[in-house]
């Protein structure tokens, strides 16, 4: 049975929440706290897998109280329920909270947002891999694109589409912005899949306070592990894969969605070299030994890979389902159903056709195919059509 904790300081809405999800009762055990510092208690009482805070609470608010969950019970995930929908108690939230609903909030959107984050955790059953994401509130950007972005920002003549455009070129960034934008914050009418668009909502203010004045960018710094180029070459592929996958035959309404989910693929990546490097590195080496792929040798020693750990975080941060299935199984696009030529099998193919360019730049007739991949096309049906789809992506090779 999952245990959710409510918190607030007003024991009026708390009422309100058990009665309005009186019908989970069977499934959750439902706790409830008032305030923050009875929040606290609560969890050191017995861990929760979900925390749900209102934001403006006297003496512990919720930015705050999260803070503390996310350090001290990193596997819980943590919903912000609030009433005040301001980009300031956004700007506090983003790096400490996994989703954002602002009251007045119906029981189905509750219910919904709990169950989504909880199915997600069950996916990700590992408690060891759900404590490194569940830590997560940023995720390292470049220092050159972080330099780039500080510059625009300070610069009034800077155009909304010249930021969007830095934007796109940084992984952790780009994720980050969809987060915020798709959060109930903006209260945007569906889901927002182009960071051109997402940065346009933002708007020029609240991008310049994510740059300048809060902690929700981080800048990568170099270590002895992890040099500032294995960095470089992530961004890289993923920036090709994007390219390549903007250009693949993908239904239009899906096109932004499918080039989103291609820039955040590798998310996973950068959680292991981020937060656990000793077994980033570790992984990588054993990759190099057995000469199979990184993902394959993660499954092996973790149970999962770096696409189910990308998924996770970016579900549980409220990037839409779609870009998060395609994330999660780019690697094993055969194990969910396909209608026709969909986002996840593009973000595979792309994924597939970036690595093969940087390997085999010459090829152009899919020769060099690793047998599990060209498996895994028959399977779907479009082996005959690779040579057709790497003609696209040599028109986008850097």
């Amino acid at each position: 049975m999952k245990r959710i904790l409510f918190v607030d300081d007003e024991s009026n809405i708390l009422d309100g929440i058990r009665r309005m999800l009186h019908a989970e009762r069977k499934r959750w055990d439902m706790q409830f706290a008032t305030g923050g510092e009875g929040a606290l208690q609560a969890c050191e009482a017995g861990t929760f897998d979900v925390v749900v805070s209102d934001m403006r609470m006297p003496g512990m608010d919720g930015a705050t109280l999260l803070g503390h969950i996310r350090d001290r019970f990193p596997s819980t995930a943590r919903i912000v329920l609030s009433g005040y929908a301001e980009a300031a108690l956004a700007m506090r939230a983003v790096p400490v909270a996994h989703r954002f609903l602002t009251k007045p909030c119906s029981a189905a959107e509750l219910q919904a947002t709990i169950e989504r984050v909880c199915t997600l955790q069950d996916i990700l059953g590992a408690p060891e891999i759900r404590k490194v994401v569940g830590a997560v509130g940023e995720l390292p950007s470049l220092s050159s694109t972080y330099a780039s972005l500080t510059q625009a920002v300070r610069d009034p003549n800077t155009s909304i589409s010249r930021v969007a455009e830095i934007i796109e070129h940084d992984v952790a960034m780009s994720a980050k912005v969809l987060q915020l934008v798709n959060s109930a914050f903006f209260g945007l009418a569906q889901n927002v899949t182009s960071l051109q668009t997402a940065v346009a909502h933002l708007g020029m203010e609240t991008i310049k306070n994510l740059a300048l004045a809060s902690e929700t960018f981080r800048i990568f710094s170099p270590s002895s592990q992890i040099p500032q180029s294995v960095y470089e070459t992530l961004q890289q592929h993923a920036h090709r894969t994007a390219a390549i996958a903007s250009m693949l035959p993908v239904d239009s309404k899906s096109r932004d969605i499918t080039v989103v989910a291609a820039l955040l693929h590798d998310v996973g990546r950068l959680i292991l070299a981020s937060r656990v490097p000793d077994t980033f590195c570790s992984l990588l080496a054993r990759a190099r030994e057995g000469k199979c792929e990184p993902f394959e040798t993660e499954e092996e020693l973790l149970g999962v890979s770096h696409a189910e750990i990308g998924a996770y975080l970016l579900g549980l941060w409220g990037i839409p389902n779609l870009a998060v299935e395609a994330i999660a199984h780019h690697h094993h696009p055969t194990r969910i159903p396909h209608s026709g030529f969909d986002s996840s099998i593009a973000v595979y193919v792309a994924d597939v056709l970036a690595h093969e360019l940087n390997a085999h730049p010459q090829d152009s007739t899919g020769s060099e195919l690793r047998e599990a991949d060209r498996a895994c096309l028959e399977t779907l049906g479009i082996l005959q059509r690779f040579p057709e789809f790497h003609e696209l992506a040599l028109q986008v090779r850097d």
